[in-house]
């Protein structure tokens, strides 16, 4: 990485709170990130802009961001084509980082949306995915004849110099985190307070000392989520953001540990019950306070500092627009986080 940290994390945004409002924006807050200082770009891919096409077109606009999937459901390409488009990013970007994150996303993405078969034994299905991933961007010829994947004869035929694809999982819960540990480059963190990051690094490191690996090469990067506007306005936007991840398992028990165990229950109980109005009730303030922290600079800038001194060493803004004007709030975050951005790292 051209920006390993020496006093502090580097700094990314993601594109993934405010794909709604356009690719030709999404490219003007990537220029504009880049002018702060920051480091990196991200981007999610559900049902909004397609990943790869999203970071070639900010890799033409831009000079020098790296760039990464925050993340790409594994079920919906093989990890052949995975390892073709970061390959393309390498080979227009080769003197930058292209973080390739993948997971096993969600039924609703998957399923519902996508068509297509989400699966089961996910721990299993995500190990043999890294595991072929990486053994396509070596280079080499590929023969795999696994439990969930298949390749014969496949060798990328994108010429790759020295700094290629960095594997990031995402991930939530115990296994996963220890098998990100295990097997990748990365883990990205997502919807989690602050003081949740040290037991999830504490499942990576254990997961990296099971392989035999030397602690910390598992890069710990994670997205934060912080918006400068109006309390009290956001809170709304907030609940339905919170209640829409909290009727998702996995999600639904990194909260649990996170302290928010009695607000998930009654999100889920009334979700059951199909009783809407109750489930975004549930999403207490205290849950919102800790994760979709919206208020002045002072406060945006402090929550972020959090997740620095609790250990994540790649730091992802996901910018909350949540805001009267939401290009002012997008803006206005990035302009408060600049300072720690351009801090020497």
């Amino acid at each position: 990485m051209k920006n390993v940290q020496a006093n502090g994390p580097t700094m990314g945004v993601t594109f993934a709170s405010f794909q709604s409002l356009g690719i030709r924006y999404g490219i003007d807050i990537a220029r504009s990130a880049e002018s702060l200082g920051f480091d990196s770009f991200w981007t999610a891919e559900t049902i909004g802009q397609e990943a790869f096409a999203t970071l070639a077109a900010v890799g033409a606009s831009t000079d020098s961001l790296d760039l990464g999937t925050g993340v790409l459901a594994l079920q919906l390409r093989t990890p052949m084509l995975a390892a073709m488009g970061a390959a393309t990013l390498s080979d227009l970007r080769p003197d930058s980082d292209v973080f390739l994150g993948v997971g096993i996303s969600s039924p609703v993405v998957v399923g519902r949306w996508h068509g297509s078969d989400y699966g089961d034994r996910q721990l299993g299905r995500t190990r043999e995915y890294v595991e072929l991933l990486r053994a396509c961007l070596s280079g080499e010829t590929v023969n795999h004849d696994g439990d969930h994947y298949r390749a014969k004869g496949f060798r990328l035929g994108v010429r790759l110099g020295e700094r290629r694809p960095r594997i990031v999982l995402g991930a939530l819960n115990e296994k996963m985190l220890h098998l990100a540990g295990e097997v990748a480059d990365g883990v990205l963190l997502n919807y989690l307070p602050a003081n949740a990051v040290p037991w999830c690094i504490d499942m990576v490191r254990s997961g990296e000392k099971a392989a035999g690996r030397e602690s910390g090469s598992c890069r710990i990067h994670a997205y934060v989520h912080v918006g400068v506007c109006d309390t009290d306005a956001a809170r709304s936007a907030a609940r339905k953001d919170l209640f829409s991840y909290a009727v998702v398992p996995a999600y639904g028990n990194a909260f649990s540990r996170a302290g928010f165990a009695d607000e998930v229950e009654k999100i889920q109980q009334a979700h059951a019950e199909r009783d809407r109005d109750a489930a975004l009730a549930a999403v207490s303030d205290a849950m919102i306070n800790a994760i979709d922290i919206c208020g002045t600079p002072d406060v945006v800038r402090d929550a972020t500092k959090a997740y620095m001194d609790a250990g994540v060493e790649d730091i992802v803004i996901m910018p909350l627009p949540w805001g009267e004007d939401r290009h002012q709030t997008i803006e206005a975050t990035l302009g408060a986080i600049a300072p720690l951005a351009q801090e020497p790292h």
